[in-house]
């Protein structure tokens, strides 16, 4: 009836073979979690990106060095400008570095160092010299050129785009002062000898004639082709400011003197504007051509209007 306690272990008992086979459902040992495949690929990625930036920042450290060691100008002085944009010359001959001088705000007005080449100087005054005639002004009445005593130069046009050297200087003429090449006049070459002279006058048109083709007269650039011993200079005798400040004011003659004043100089320009920001006419920019004392005075002006000027 009843059974033995040794049996019924025997018979619970459970066989070692099949506890063998089972596997335990919790292991007591602690599983480590392997690494996502996706996530130790984003590690060298990362580095990489890390290691890039630093670079950049050490070559822009690097860089910045050099520039300030150079000796360039600072951020407050304008004349550096021309200094790093003009890489290049496509004219005639070889030209020295140039660079721009602010000498004016009422007018404004800026001196183009070395804008021209000694060859391209001497290749404009080539052209002009069969040319020349007596110059004239323009009549505020009538919109007509007529002789006067106040401009005692004499002088010559070059069509717009008369050749090739021409049109390499009337396109750099174009992008130094933003105004397009079809806006300008032809160049006009002057020549002043002993005591010849040109009255303060304004380049704006005082008639309502000029203005039709190509509206007003809204800047000049006005190119030294030779220097000057002694006189030549253009005045701006209602120029604000402090007219002295100009480094070659001891240079000057009595004439220069009564304004702001630039000295003729083979190579450079001058450019002025006839009209404020605003579009309107600007008095300040009165100027005239100081008698020459000594020498002769070669000169080449180009006239740019407010529309395109049809030649």
């Amino acid at each position: 009836m009843f059974r033995s306690r040794s049996k019924d272990r025997a018979a619970t008992s459970p066989d070692p073979a099949t506890m063998a086979s089972k596997k335990p459902k919790h292991s007591r040992t602690h599983n480590t979690k392997k690494p996502s495949p996706s996530r130790s690929k984003h590690v060298p990625a990362l580095l990489l990106m890390l290691l890039f930036v630093l670079i950049l920042l050490v070559a822009f450290v690097i860089f910045s060095h050099q520039v300030r060691t150079k000796g360039t100008p600072s951020a407050k002085d304008i004349t550096s400008f021309l200094h790093k944009t003009v890489k290049s010359f496509d004219g005639l001959g070889e030209k020295e570095q140039q660079w721009t001088e602010v000498i004016s705000w009422e007018p404004r007005a800026a001196v183009f160092h070395n804008f021209l080449s000694r060859e391209e100087c001497e290749y404009l005054i080539g052209l002009a010299k069969p040319r020349m005639e007596k110059s004239e002004v323009v009549d505020s009445t009538t919109g007509k050129s007529v002789d006067s005593g106040v401009r005692t130069s004499s002088g010559t046009f070059l069509t717009r785009g008369h050749d090739k050297i021409v049109r390499s200087i009337e396109e750099r003429i174009a992008k130094s002062t933003f105004i397009p090449v079809e806006h300008g006049e032809g160049l006009h070459v002057l020549r002043y000898e002993l005591g010849q002279m040109y009255e303060p006058h304004f380049d704006y048109f005082l008639d309502e004639f000029n203005p039709k083709n190509g509206g007003q007269r809204m800047a000049t650039v006005l190119m030294y082709l030779s220097d000057v011993e002694e006189g030549g200079e253009t005045v701006f005798p209602d120029a604000k400011g402090n007219i002295s400040a100009v480094p070659w004011w001891n240079e000057l003659s009595e004439c220069a003197k009564k304004g702001l004043s630039v000295k003729p100089k083979m190579g450079d320009a001058i450019l002025f504007w006839s009209m404020k920001p605003d579009a309107t006419l600007d008095p300040s920019s009165l100027h005239g051509a100081c008698p020459v004392i000594k020498g002769t005075k070669w000169s080449c002006a180009k006239w740019m209007r407010v529309n395109e000027y049809q030649v």
